[in-house]
């Protein structure tokens, strides 16, 4: 399985990688949209999961979970928002554009666990 983390922050990038990567997933991370954007069209292979910050730097998570949804090359890209932005009102914009769910910072590996298991990509008792 195969991930991609997208947020400009090192330091979640760096939590986020070490729990994909307990859950067995290869990750690839990117600084923010424009990034993951360009990292997504040189893999030879479509990641099964996106998580991906709001607020960024030169293209934000809203933008590029709606550019990603226009483009059929990745249809079968799921997409998690995992952002501090924990309004009602957000979260309807991020799943009205394309998102499949949402997770508010802060979090635990299990509740990332638990949107995956939601989601189909992972099972019950996967964190190794």
């Amino acid at each position: 399985m195969h991930a991609m983390v997208i947020d400009d922050s090192s330091a979640m990038r760096m939590i986020l990688r070490r729990t994909m990567t307990a859950m067995g997933f290869e990750v690839v991370d990117a600084v923010n949209g424009l990034d993951a954007l360009e990292k997504l069209a040189n893999l030879d292979y479509v990641p099964d999961v996106a998580l991906v910050d709001w607020n960024m730097p030169e293209m934000d998570g809203l933008t590029f979970v709606q550019t990603v949804r226009e483009d059929p090359r990745f249809r079968t890209l799921t997409l998690l928002m995992v952002t501090t932005e924990s309004e009602q009102s957000q979260i309807v914009r991020a799943l009205a554009a394309g998102a499949h769910e949402y997770l508010i910072k802060p979090f635990t590996a299990d509740a990332v666990a638990d949107k995956l298991e939601l989601l189909g990509l992972t099972t019950a008792g996967s964190m190794t």
